[in-house]
């Protein structure tokens, strides 16, 4: 799989998890006594991240084998470069 195309998965895969910011925080809202969340933004930060870098690791899973350390550089690399964006995206 080329950069590019790896790429083009994982920003899909950020836009899928931001879009469900909203119903997170509400998720947090009403279960806060169970979650003990202190902060949510930062809390929904942490969710999405990992299912960006989860689901890399899993887009080259399917493609081929386990992703091998340079894989997994790979991915973090493509993840952190947007982290500007979710940023902005979670705590605007």
């Amino acid at each position: 799989m080329s950069e590019d195309q790896l790429e083009e998965l994982i920003i899909q895969v950020i836009n899928g998890a931001v879009s469900t910011i909203p119903s997170y925080l509400d998720e947090i809202k009403e279960n806060k006594e169970v979650l003990k969340v202190e902060e949510p933004k930062e809390f929904v930060y942490g969710i999405v991240m990992g299912m960006a870098l989860g689901m890399g690791g899993a887009i080259l899973s399917a493609q081929t084998e386990t992703p091998t350390v340079e894989d997994q550089m790979r991915i973090r690399d493509i993840v952190y470069k947007h982290i500007p964006e979710i940023r902005e995206r979670i705590f605007s």
